[in-house]
């Protein structure tokens, strides 16, 4: 992320941590690099214009066919991960007004 004055507030009042990588995504969280389990209510994927999704696998996300069906940025049978340039989202406009909708979604959904 770029370091400007809105990730410096979010960085001195706790809520922006940069972290390493996760080395797995679980059910109900992820797995962190040294073992330790992090709990998570939702987990957004900034996908871009190639979908790598692979690390997401053993969600089981996908249908029978193969694809990752979606309802707006949220994938329809997981509604706790969202995937903003992922689908009809991956143009630069349709990925702005994802990531608006995806923020909406993940406050109506959460303990905020």
């Amino acid at each position: 992320l770029p370091r400007n004055q809105y990730t410096r507030e979010a960085h001195d009042r706790g809520v922006l941590r940069r972290r390493p990588l996760f080395t797995a995504v679980e059910p109900d969280g992820v797995r962190e690099a040294d073992g330790s389990f992090t709990p998570l209510d939702t987990i957004v994927w900034a996908t871009g214009f190639r979908a790598a999704l692979q690390h997401l696998e053993p969600m089981r996300l996908r249908n029978q066919l193969g694809a990752i069906t979606m309802r707006g940025t949220q994938v329809a049978g997981e509604p706790r991960v969202h995937l903003i340039g992922y689908g009809t989202s991956q143009s630069t406009v349709g990925a702005n007004r994802a990531g608006r909708e995806a923020v909406a979604a993940i406050v109506r959904q959460s303990r905020f």
